[in-house]
């Protein structure tokens, strides 16, 4: 997708001066100098009005809530069919579980770009905010048992 891949060329850069992404790359063993796909991660906070009732219910009374943020998310479309989305869903979550013994994130949120997307996520366990169905999030006690 375009803007997935001017992001990386002219902006993940620019994020990570600023402290606001950090962008992991995927490479071939082979092929180093290739991006097969690549995820962000930074820190966020969704309001306590955005999550689903069920949800909102059972946490503390805050006006909002630390979370982890994959901002973007993409593999090449020469790997369409290998799975490499998974892998990058997996490490990226791996690495927001770890980051969250370090600083408080409750939950990983995406917003996903489209139904198609969506839909990738949903596939593990991710769900949507309450009034927004591309805006998902996966509690990080799911990520835990997801990740073993």
């Amino acid at each position: 997708m375009p803007s997935l891949d001017e992001y990386l060329v002219r902006r993940a850069g620019q994020d990570l001066k600023r402290r606001l992404a950090v962008t992991y790359v995927l490479a071939p063993i082979d092929e180093p100098s290739l991006v097969a796909g690549y995820f962000t991660l930074s820190a966020y906070a969704v309001l306590a009005r955005e999550l689903p009732e069920e949800l909102a219910v059972r946490l503390p009374r805050h006006d909002r809530f630390p979370t982890t943020l994959i901002g973007r998310l993409a593999r090449d479309v020469a790997y369409r069919g290998d799975r490499l989305g998974e892998v990058l869903l997996l490490e990226a979550l791996a690495r927001a579980l770890e980051n969250s013994d370090h600083v408080a994130s409750f939950a990983v949120v995406v917003d996903a770009l489209n139904d198609h997307a969506a839909e990738f996520y949903r596939r593990y366990g991710f769900l949507p905010f309450a009034d927004h169905a591309h805006r998902l999030y996966l509690p990080m006690a799911t990520v835990k048992t997801l990740l073993g």
